[in-house]
């Protein structure tokens, strides 16, 4: 739940419709500050110089501030979805370790990603020749459209197909279609959120893992992975892919305008072993430009998890259902 506080400390509305004070320390502010709740007795709060705009669409709540420290921010149900200054680290993480483990991928299709950031990394891979960009929220596609400027070539790219659905719709739809990577770039599973279900043990089983090719791999976001976070439903998405993938690659990096570490998880039925050396290899080979963030042994760090997490992750035993499912903090529109 995302609230905007004035200088005086007392709340202008919210980004979610949650209304309320937020009090400083001392009563006085200098600066609109944007507050968001993390956890109930946690709340995590930066300095504004504007908000830029804010709106609805049937599914959602969207802002869109201008941050001090992170720059410009786009915030759905009162969550920050992703920020200027560090979105790189996100989606360099999401995209590229599943795409240079597969020998040759061309043709994608992306769950959710209605900002375009996923597209834009994507495209820098000169072995694609489709990405199918599928989101729910037509309202928040042309938000991103209009708003977000590093991603207007993505969007302007021919090899690019936004489909406004459903993406389990889309999936079911297709079923004489094939990809070569499936991304999850969904928002997080919050209760009364539109995503939820897309985290499921029969979605994987029966929507994507039969629209992979031989060889495709499936990589999804998988929410907060810190040393107390990662239970909320870090470790259960990745329990409930090992249940249908043979090989299951979790990895995690830190996102400083998440407040936390946050997870990926990549499956397949092929292996998912290469080496620091040989993912710096196919990057030179296959991406157009230099990642900011991911290399070769930034992965294998990111996939080297701390001893707290890799124990929990050994042991989880849920699998994630529709009628068995977790969410983390905070809810959604319809809820």
């Amino acid at each position: 739940m995302g609230e905007i506080a004035l200088p005086n400390g007392i709340s202008n509305g919210t980004v979610n419709g949650v209304n309320g004070q937020s009090h400083s320390l001392n009563g006085y502010r200098k600066s609109c500050w944007y507050e968001e709740e993390i956890e109930e007795d946690l709340r995590w709060c930066f300095a504004l110089n504007s908000i830029l705009h804010t709106g609805a669409s049937q599914y959602q709540d969207i802002a869109l501030l201008d941050t001090k420290p992170f720059g410009k921010a786009l915030v759905i149900d009162g969550k920050l979805q992703s920020a200027e200054t560090d979105e790189f680290i996100y989606h360099e993480c999401l995209v590229h370790p599943a795409l240079l483990h597969h020998p040759n991928p061309k043709n994608v299709f992306i769950m959710g990603g209605g900002e375009g950031s996923t597209a834009r990394e994507l495209l820098r891979h000169k072995t694609i020749d489709k990405v199918i960009m599928c989101d729910i929220d037509e309202e928040v596609v042309n938000f991103c459209k209009s708003y977000l400027v590093v991603n207007k070539e993505a969007f302007r790219d021919m090899r690019l197909v936004v489909i406004i659905n459903d993406a389990r719709a889309e999936l079911e739809a297709r079923d004489e279609e094939s990809y070569d990577v499936i991304i999850g770039d969904l928002a997080d599973p919050i209760d009364g959120g539109p995503c939820y279900k897309l985290y499921t043990k029969s979605f994987y089983e029966f929507i994507v893992k039969p629209r992979l090719k031989q060889g495709g791999i499936f990589v999804t976001q998988a929410g907060p992975a810190g040393i107390f976070s990662h239970t909320e439903v870090f470790s259960c998405i990745y329990n409930t892919l090992r249940q249908v993938f043979k090989y299951v690659v979790p990895y995690s990096a830190h996102i400083p305008s998440y407040a936390d570490i946050w997870g990926w998880v990549m499956a397949s039925d092929s292996p998912l072993d290469l080496s620091a050396e040989e993912l710096d290899l196919r990057m030179r080979q296959r991406i157009k430009g230099e990642n900011r963030y991911l290399d070769g042994k930034t992965f294998t760090s990111a996939s080297t998890l701390s001893k707290t997490v890799r124990k929990s992750l050994d042991n989880e035993t849920h699998v994630y259902t529709e009628e068995a499912a977790r969410f983390i903090y905070g809810h959604g529109k319809h809820a």
